[in-house]
């Protein structure tokens, strides 16, 4: 019985250790504005602006690390992520379901010695990531998501 009752306590630790993390990876690209609010608690950032433009809303947080802008559509849906900063964000926590094909179309694409620009295209989801150390820059977005009049070099 004591035996059981330690491999509970050890099973409930280990659950209340892990429900937390599992909340942090939830999806911003193609989810609604309370993916945001997920965001930023996950990347321990505080809401900064929030930017109205015809087609579209971008909601900026920031943290001592990175800025992150996040782009929805009139209808509320994230289509696009940018970031600027001393590191790259966790990607996972910013592409939420489309992590696993970011992370295979990544594997796809030859590294080179000494180059600072990375794009990776898949199927539904574009990462670009640039910069130098101090000063990392990126942006994901889903081009299938992206508004009708919206140029991909507005995102930033």
């Amino acid at each position: 019985m004591k035996i059981r009752l330690s491999t509970f306590f050890l099973c409930l630790a280990l659950l209340a250790g892990i429900l937390p993390f599992s909340r942090q990876a939830q999806a911003t690209l193609g989810e609604g504005p309370d993916s945001v609010t997920r965001d930023r608690q996950a990347l321990s950032a505080a809401k900064r602006a929030t930017t109205t433009r015809t087609k579209y809303t971008v909601q900026e947080v920031a943290s001592d690390e990175t800025t992150v802008r996040e782009y929805l559509t009139t209808g509320g849906v994230v289509f696009a992520v940018a970031w600027k900063g001393r590191a790259h964000p966790d990607l996972s926590t910013l592409l939420g379901s489309y992590t696993g094909e970011f992370q295979s179309a990544r594997r796809k694409v030859p590294r080179k010695h000494g180059e600072r620009r990375l794009r990776v295209s898949s199927d539904q989801v574009i990462v670009e990531t640039w910069g130098h150390m101090g000063s990392l820059q990126g942006r994901a977005y889903l081009p299938a998501l992206l508004p009708k009049g919206v140029s991909v070099d507005e995102i930033n």
